[in-house]
């Protein structure tokens, strides 16, 4: 009986992994590609025919490079994660930045 409680908390553990880093990393480069035109405002088209910029938002553009870089750093430690566990080391997030250490 205690396996099948194992094996479920591993596909717990399983699904949520699958959830953030499946679902998670897009979503959040969907809204930086959001934030990024809603900071750059709504341009409109005045009764003569000129196309008028609208007024931009720099909070909106911040927030989608920031977006950007959060989905680039999980990309980074993703294949950081594969490489180094092909050389004989694992990927340590005891400290404040994850290290290399051997297994």
């Amino acid at each position: 009986m205690h396996n099948l409680g194992f094996a479920l908390s591993g596909a717990w553990q399983v699904l949520i992994a699958g959830l953030v880093l499946g679902a998670g990393l897009p979503i959040l480069f969907a809204l930086g590609i959001r934030s990024l035109a809603w900071g750059a405002g709504e341009a409109t088209v005045s009764d003569s025919g000129v196309t008028v910029p609208g007024t931009r938002r720099p909070v909106g553009t911040a927030i989608g490079y920031l977006l950007f870089a959060v989905v680039v750093v999980g990309v980074l430690l993703g294949i950081t994660f594969i490489v180094a566990s092909g050389f004989g080391y694992k990927l340590d997030f005891s400290g404040f930045l994850p290290a290399l250490v051997a297994k």
